[in-house]
């Protein structure tokens, strides 16, 4: 039994005849009744019921009917899926966005993705960046993007853009000077989340590199409650600027930068070193080194 011949004995039932579905495929009559007829011979059955009018099919003949298209069917969904590899790439692909980005670059991402790639489709994940590493890792996530990720043998690293951060207060509390030095953090009671979040990881290493120690007055994981817990003045948050973006307690706080040094943080594009990436999810990581620098210049 081959491809061929399913493809005829299905025309034959279709059309109702051999002579119409040797019209309908192009091929000469005889040809078409010794596939057919070779088919039958295999399977050792008669699978249509020839008569002056035409043909129709048997018992045996209604049930290879409804394998054959089934058959065909998933034949040429393989060979459509093969032929779009080879232009716009198809499948599906999940993205790990950390919050603050989220609210910034979800909707042009989803808005270029589909443009992009218009055969393929992509959902949207949400995490903080210790999380999403996680989600890489496992599988959960095809894509990440990460900040200030330590190194693993699991996980491919790319740079995409620094972003300076700042220290984020109540806008009531007034204060003369327009930033903050690095050595000043510790006497600022800070909301953070929990190591291992990157932010957490960053201040921490950066003033212990001076023998200092962040003052910690809460653990928060979530963007938008430290943001709302600062805005009541419970204690400042070190985040970007952008966070605030879209935060109805943004018009509550005030954001100075960190300087001498300046404390910045480096976003990253994870993806997996363990299984190979496929046409989509490459394209993925080019898409998005391209769009996200650029939302956050227009930001």
């Amino acid at each position: 039994m081959d491809l061929r011949q399913l493809q005829y004995f299905i025309a034959v039932a279709d059309t109702g005849g051999f002579s119409r579905a040797a019209r309908l495929l192009g091929i000469a009559q005889p040809a078409l009744s010794r596939q057919v007829r070779s088919l039958e011979v295999e399977l050792r059955q008669n699978l249509l019921l020839r008569n002056g009018r035409g043909a129709v099919p048997t018992e045996a003949g209604k049930r290879l009917l409804a394998h054959a298209r089934g058959i065909v069917q998933q034949v040429e969904r393989a060979r459509l899926e093969v032929e779009e590899v080879k232009g716009a790439p198809v499948g599906h692909v999940t993205i790990g966005l950390p919050p603050t980005l989220a609210r910034l670059a979800a909707a042009p991402l989803v808005l270029a993705f589909r443009q992009g790639f218009p055969r393929a489709t992509v959902s949207i994940v949400e995490g903080l960046s210790s999380t999403i590493v996680e989600w890489v890792v496992v599988g959960r996530a095809d894509v990440g993007l990460v900040y200030n990720p330590a190194p693993s043998p699991a996980l491919d690293f790319e740079p995409v853009l620094d972003e300076d951060l700042c220290l984020i207060g109540p806008r009531r509390r007034k204060d003369a000077a327009r930033s903050v030095r690095l050595r000043d953090l510790p006497a600022y009671p800070l909301i953070i989340p929990s190591r291992p979040h990157a932010i957490r990881t960053l201040v921490e290493s950066r003033l212990a590199a001076v023998g200092l120690r962040a003052n910690v007055a809460l653990e928060v994981d979530a963007v938008s409650a430290i943001l709302e817990l600062v805005a009541e003045g419970l204690g400042y948050a070190v985040l970007s600027p952008r966070a605030m973006h879209g935060e109805s307690a943004a018009r509550k706080l005030r954001a100075r930068p960190i300087v001498q040094p300046a404390l910045a943080s480096t976003l990253h594009v994870a993806v997996s070193a363990q299984r190979p990436a496929t046409p989509l999810q490459a394209a993925c990581v080019e898409l998005i080194a391209t769009l996200v620098p650029r939302a956050f210049a227009a930001a």
